[in-house]
């Protein structure tokens, strides 16, 4: 089974990784704009179903390393996302005051259940990301986890202007970052730093680095991050948050994973 989705999504690797995240990015901006009827704009099953596909690459890059103690930190995660999520749209700790503007599907007290699908991949993405980067350097905890708590808070400078300019979410006192609060980056930093210690204790890096060997397509859900939100960022011309999207960008040509036609190329 774990053969067969790797071959599906070998196949499909341009559709996932490039034609998704592009016509996503033109159906946002579309919803955005009022260029798109309801119920068609931002409609929140297509919203999932599209991060879902997009995500793809990384869960089933991601699968075969998930074993029990894995998997209970994944969920323990999932559940954390939730209560700092909850915690903060009624505090407004630690993101600043904020409120979700649009309809992102079926909540729980208010938070969208599709929350873990939305959040933790982007750590498991920064993770990986450094790891190919920092090569041997990597072993070494104090430089590889205050590089990926770095890389989770700048692919959010990346994501917060691109989701309020679209209308997402919105921070009614506004934010010297494209309407986003300082706050809502000091929070990411607790967020990220307690996602990245849990993942860098449960996962087993020998085994993922392995994986990383055979699994050319383990960082194409970071492609799609990049296309969908540096796009959607230079529409509102948030340029500053647009240029760090392209920062990733260099970054992800420095793995040697995206070359026509996209072999793994081994050191």
């Amino acid at each position: 089974m774990q053969g067969r989705l790797d071959d599906l999504i070998r196949e499909n690797r341009f559709t996932v990784a490039v034609v998704f995240p592009v016509v996503g990015a033109v159906l946002l901006v579309a919803s955005a704009e009022g260029l798109l009827p309801p119920p068609l704009a931002f409609e929140p099953f297509m919203l999932l179903l599209g991060t879902l596909v997009m995500r793809s690459p990384l869960l089933v890059g991601m699968a075969p390393l998930i074993d029990r103690r894995a998997a209970l930190g994944v969920t323990a995660l999932a559940g954390y996302a939730y209560a700092i999520e909850f915690v903060g749209l009624r505090t407004g700790l630690p993101y600043g005051d904020f409120h979700y503007a649009i309809d992102l599907g079926p909540t729980v007290a208010g938070v969208p259940l599709g929350l873990p699908v939305f959040f933790l991949p982007l750590v498991c993405n920064a993770y990986l990301l450094c790891l190919l980067l920092l090569g041997g350097r990597a072993r070494a905890a104090q430089v590889r986890l205050p590089a990926v708590i770095g890389t989770v808070v700048a692919m959010d400078v990346v994501l917060d202007p691109g989701a309020v300019a679209l209308g997402f979410w919105a921070y009614p006192g506004g934010g010297p970052v494209y309407g986003v609060p300082l706050s809502n980056f000091a929070g990411w930093v607790l967020s990220a730093t307690v996602t990245v210690l849990v993942l860098d204790a449960v996962l087993d890096r020998t085994a993922l680095l392995d994986r990383l060997e055979t699994c050319e397509f383990a960082l194409d859900d970071m492609v799609s991050f990049v296309l969908l939100w540096s796009a959607v960022n230079a529409y509102f011309g948030n340029w500053g948050a647009a240029a760090v999207g392209g920062l990733f960008g260099v970054g992800l040509l420095g793995t040697d994973r995206f070359d026509v036609p996209l072999p793994l190329r081994r050191p």
